[in-house]
């Protein structure tokens, strides 16, 4: 019986190794053809995680006037829609989403949206340091999807995270491609996000602690 099942165990991690293999395989030839169809991006995807990324991302849109912004879990409501119409940036071309509560699910939490609006491409607005964590997690949520990105980094400071966070969030982005989780509510700081900010007449508030 113990022999049984630990053939059963063998089995089982091969098949997932295999699947995931597979996955990984077929990750860059979504991407490469989803840069053949949309060689340009499409829209502004802006990474919350501090009011200085939001107003980059308006002096930036002053320079793509045709594309839309969309900000994930970025500063309060007010906050961010100050910013942008202090660059007179309509607010019919602002998307302002607080479901994500980390870096993974600023990405699992939107690419649905993306794909609903038909977008294959889009410019990925973060800090520099922040930047690398969020290639690697575009690169397997977005493009397991058939999106691509070109990365904007923000100038920063603060050293680059460290390559334990890049790996955990590497893990979580491969597990939310075959299970559609994420594993966000087992962080000690998540918080089940209330509302999603979408119409732009909405007054409520909602914060986010980027992890």
């Amino acid at each position: 019986m113990k022999l049984l099942y630990c053939k059963i165990i063998r089995y089982a991690v091969l098949a997932a190794a295999s699947s995931i293999l597979i996955l990984l395989s077929i990750i860059p030839i979504r991407i490469a053809i989803a840069s053949y169809q949309a060689p340009y991006p499409q829209v502004i995807f802006t990474l919350g995680g501090g009011s200085d990324r939001e107003r980059f991302t308006a002096e930036f849109a002053q320079n793509h006037p045709n594309l839309d912004i969309w900000v994930s879990s970025g500063s309060k409501p007010a906050e961010a829609l100050t910013i942008f119409q202090a660059v007179a940036i309509p607010t019919n071309r602002i998307h302002l989403d607080y479901r994500a509560v980390d870096t993974v699910t600023n990405f699992t939490t939107l690419v649905a949206d993306f794909k609903r609006h038909h977008i294959q491409h889009i410019y990925l607005i973060t800090s520099a340091f922040h930047l690398p964590r969020a290639k690697i997690i575009a690169t397997l949520v977005l493009g397991s999807q058939g999106i691509t990105f070109t990365p904007v980094s923000i100038p920063s400071p603060q050293p680059r995270e460290s390559i334990v966070r890049i790996l955990r969030d590497s893990v979580r982005s491969l597990f939310w491609i075959v299970s559609g989780r994420t594993g966000a509510s087992f962080n000690p700081r998540f918080c089940p996000p209330f509302y999603a900010f979408r119409q732009l007449h909405s007054r409520q508030l909602h914060t986010r602690s980027d992890i």
